[in-house]
């Protein structure tokens, strides 16, 4: 009897650890069906545009598609001196091509981000050369422009003849190449980017130190205040989100300007003779943002201290602790993973302000958004906006990690 049984035992628990495995499958099978949607949404909506940044930052097959027999003699010209005639004569069917085709305005605009002026010329090029028959080509070139017999204007069609150029991500670091290929610094006349990235991290830290100074008493009081209290006081700090961020930074161009409230009382009150430059300045664009960016800073601190029990000052102070010892060295320590939360995220969502800047800060106060949108709206400059959009990607991930390095990512907290 025992002999028969065994067996049958080992069936059933082999047909049930069969069925757990199926159950457990269903399950996870489930589990990835809900969460699919997500996954979908992010990888559109997140990942897929920041690889099209990065693609377009290094990508611009412009010179190559429309100029491909130029393009191809070009890879075997060693740099020196001009081309020889087979080049100049692929210039020359290139540039008609591309006239006849009306497409030698896309040439133009491309040369010129490298070459300032350049354009007209390649254009009045394009028309010239199409009534040229016969060779000798060099020749013909040369006397429609003498720009093309500059071997720095070559150096630049050598380099834009290849589809990937790190021609927009130099020029976004203020850096360019010689025409020997030498990597050299952009003119201190022409050289802004760097100062636009200091300034946006600059005033990024300015709104976050802001912030943080104004927010941390009062997540203080709404956690220590009763319920009651706290809510309506809760609800007066989410009130700004109820209203549009151009609605907020509208308001403060009203408030801030020469004739604006805050001018006014200063002069009713008799504590200013003529109105302060409060608008189109940088104490202007670090106000408004600093208005906008508290709730970001506040809230985190706010879920962390009402996870704080008041039983560790009560004990700090029955063990001889002043009050402001029992809460710099208890409670403020308790409070840095909400500090590290709130500041990590409001200083993030600075880098990209665009319309707060645009509207109340002045021409020294524009940030790296503020650019971007000029290639794209004003210039039509899709390399130039991606290459700024990933050198501050870039240099978010890299204060990122010397954040975690100092801090550690562990100890943020959002409640």
């Amino acid at each position: 009897m025992t002999a028969i049984s065994e067996p049958i035992k080992s069936r059933d628990a082999a047909t049930l650890d069969l069925r757990h495995r199926a159950t457990e499958r269903a399950r996870r099978v489930r589990a990835l069906a809900l969460v699919l949607p997500l996954f979908i949404f992010l990888f559109l909506s997140f990942v897929m545009p920041i690889v099209v940044l990065l693609r377009n930052a290094v990508y611009d097959p412009t010179i190559s598609q429309l100029m491909p027999h130029s393009s191809a003699l070009l890879t075997q010209w060693d740099g020196k001196g001009l081309p020889d005639e087979p080049t100049f004569a692929a210039l020359a069917a290139d540039l008609a091509s591309a006239y006849k085709a009306k497409t030698i305005a896309q040439i133009g605009t491309r040369l010129n981000y490298e070459l300032s002026g350049i354009r007209s010329k390649v254009i009045a090029s394009g028309r010239k050369a199409s009534e040229v028959t016969q060779g000798p080509y060099k020749d013909a070139m040369l006397g429609i422009d003498s720009v093309w017999g500059e071997r720095g204007t070559w150096a630049v069609l050598k380099r834009s003849a290849s589809p990937y150029t790190s021609f927009f991500v130099l020029s976004a670091l203020d850096l360019n190449l010689n025409q020997d290929g030498a990597l050299t610094t952009t003119p201190s006349d022409r050289a802004i980017y760097i100062t636009i990235f200091v300034r946006t991290l600059t005033i990024s830290a300015l709104v976050t130190v802001a912030t943080l100074l104004l927010g941390y008493p009062v997540a203080y009081l709404l956690a220590i205040l009763p319920t009651r209290t706290s809510n309506l006081l809760m609800i007066l700090v989410l009130l700004p989100f109820w209203t549009s961020l151009l609605v907020r930074t509208t308001a403060w161009f009203v408030l801030l300007q020469d004739q604006g409230i805050i001018n006014d009382a200063l002069r009713y009150l008799h504590l200013t003779n003529a109105p302060l430059p409060l608008i189109f300045s940088r104490f202007g664009t670090v106000v408004a943002m600093t208005h906008i960016q508290l709730p970001f800073t506040l809230l985190p601190i706010y879920s962390v201290m009402k996870t704080i029990s008041p039983n560790y000052v009560r004990a700090a102070r029955s063990l001889g602790a002043g009050p402001f010892l029992a809460f710099w060295k208890i409670y403020f320590p308790l409070t840095v993973p909400g500090i590290a939360a709130g500041c990590l995220l409001t200083f993030i969502l600075c880098l990209g302000y665009y319309i707060t800047p645009a509207l109340v800060g002045g021409p020294t106060d524009q940030m790296v958004s503020g650019f971007i949108a000029q290639a794209l709206n004003g210039e039509n400059n899709w390399g130039k906006a991606s290459a700024l959009g990933a050198v501050l990607l870039f240099a978010t991930i890299v204060l990122y990690f010397v954040y975690n390095r100092l801090v550690g990512i562990d100890k943020i907290r959002f409640g």
